[in-house]
């Protein structure tokens, strides 16, 4: 059983997390390794800091996906899910531009989001079958 220290918004606790199955919130990869730290940097910079459920890691992941084409691991999720809360609650102005530093890849955390995620479509290594694949997809948006 791993433990993985969460910090719950608006508090000073950072407490284990103990799980046995890969979720979004409890992948190695979205541990704070360093949670006093960090909330420590926060509280003396006047910064602020949001957390995130499962759905809305997966939320985040998919959005970076659709919108950017960037499939980030569990971590970036998390980064893009309280980003878009801090804005929501105008911690973040929603007209000045921010960037979000998503530095790993989907690949190192896919088992934690693979069941919130539709099943992945199958082709063969070939131009034509990949063609055929967004010719469809691009048939389908256009009908909807």
């Amino acid at each position: 059983m791993h433990r993985s220290p969460r910090v719950q918004a608006g508090t000073d606790l950072i407490r284990p997390c103990r799980s046995r199955r890969p979720s979004p919130s409890r992948s190695p990869s979205a541990r704070p390794a360093d949670g006093y730290y960090a909330v420590n940097a926060i509280k003396a910079s006047g910064g602020a800091c949001e957390d995130a459920s499962d759905e809305e890691i997966v939320e985040g992941i998919r959005l970076l996906a659709e919108t950017e084409g960037i499939f980030a691991e569990t971590a970036g999720g998390v980064t893009v899910a309280c980003a878009k809360k801090l804005i929501a609650n105008g911690k973040i102005p929603a007209n000045e531009s921010v960037v979000l530093c998503i530095t790993g890849p989907g690949s190192k955390t896919a088992e934690a989001v693979a069941p919130h995620l539709p099943a992945p479509r199958l082709i063969n290594p070939s131009l034509r079958e990949f063609e055929a694949l967004v010719a469809n997809d691009t048939a389908v948006h256009a009908a909807a």
